[in-house]
Formats: C-alpha cells, sequence, structure tokens
C-alpha cells in the first residue's frame, strides 16, 4: 500500500500543494498534521503512520523536512523504516526523487548517513580543539558548578532539611519546590555534612 504524509509547522498554513503532490503520486491514504516537527514523539499522526505500515507498503513524502528535523533524526526513521522492509520516497530531495526501494536511493541514504557522521565528528574535533586552546590560554574551567553553598536556592533547601522535623516536608517536597532534583539535595547534605536523621 502507498501512505502519504504532509505536514506543515502552524495551521495557519497550507497543506493543499503536498496532499496535490501525494495524490499524484498515488497515495491511496493520507495522514497530515499541521504542528511543529520538532520532536517526532509528539507527531501523533505520524507516529500513527509508523505503527500502521508493514512490510512492502512506502511512505511518500513531498520534502525531508517534512519527516525530519534534521539528518540524524531522518536517518533514524529510515533505519525504522528498513527494518520493517518499508520503503519511503520523497519526492524533492534536492531536486531529485529518492526511492529507498532502489539502489541508488540506498545509496543516497548511506551517502546522507555517511555525511551525517562525519559532520558529528568535525563538531567533535573542533571542541576539543577549542578545549584544548583555552587551556592553553588558561581561560577554560570547565562547566561551572550549578549549586554551589553559595547558591540561595540551595541555601534555602539546606536550612529546610535542618527543619524537618519541625516543618515535617520530606525532601522530594524541599527538592522540587527550590527546583532541584532530590538527588543534588541529598548530594549536597552530604557534601555540607548536614545530618538527615
Amino acid at each position: 500500500m502507498i501512505y502519504g504524509y504532509a505536514r506543515v509547522s502552524s495551521t495557519t498554513q497550507t497543506l493543499e500543494p503536498q496532499l496535490e503532490a501525494l495524490n499524484t503520486h498515488g497515495c491511496s491514504t493520507i495522514y497530515q498534521e499541521k504542528l511543529s516537527g520538532r520532536k517526532k514523539e509528539n507527531r501523533e499522526q505520524f507516529q500513527l503512520l509508523l505503527d500502521t505500515v508493514v512490510g512492502g507498503d512506502t511512505i511518500v513524502i513531498t520534502k525531508l523536512d517534512r519527516m525530519a528535523r534534521n539528518t540524524k533524526d531522518a536517518l533514524d526513521i529510515i533505519e525504522q523504516l528498513n527494518e520493517k522492509k518499508v520503503s519511503l520516497v520523497v519526492l524533492n530531495l534536492g531536486g531529485q526523487v529518492v526511492d529507498t526501494s532502489t539502489a541508488i536511493g540506498k545509496m543516497l541514504v548511506t551517502v546522507l548517513s555517511a555525511i551525517a557522521e562525519f559532520e558529528v565528528d568535525l563538531i567533535k574535533e573542533r571542541q576539543l580543539e577549542g578545549i584544548r586552546l583555552a587551556k592553553e590560554r588558561g581561560v577554560y574551567k570547565g562547566r561551572p558548578t550549578k549549586y554551589t553553598k553559595d547558591n540561595p536556592a540551595i541555601q534555602k533547601a539546606l536550612e529546610l532539611v535542618k527543619q524537618r522535623h519541625i516543618t515535617g516536608m520530606s525532601m522530594e517536597q524541599i527538592a522540587k519546590g527550590y527546583g532541584i532534583s532530590r538527588k543534588t539535595l541529598y548530594n549536597k547534605c552530604q557534601e555540607f555534612g548536614i545530618a538527615l536523621n
């Protein structure tokens, strides 16, 4: 079966051009959404489509960014589809139609994957080089400690910990009240020698 997926980022945008292209390509069912694609989990219709397709089916989209926000996201989805033996057709990828069921489509996906991995490696190299140079200049201190003893939230939370026998508050209530994790609160109590009984 050939399924289509159309998405625009807001309710004020129109799906018509995508729907027309998908219908022209022969999609029998089209899943559609009007919302930001920032998080794949929030795209309910897309998730429903992924749950619906079975081996031998095809998903058609007009552009890759309708399905994925970045290369890694796209490759993860394509890998998921490959595992289900579902093909993906992108009607406009750099002006070309790409079908992952064809040899050239598989090659393009492989090239995309290699480029994505290369980009990640370059970013890591640049980051490490920047850290090395900053250390040489004496300006790199690493990530600053967020919760020092001077932090007002920590000070107040630790005071409440000391008064738990009066207030009856739990560690969880105290931590939540000051926007810190329970683990951080326990760690700070230990660090500053505050008894928990």
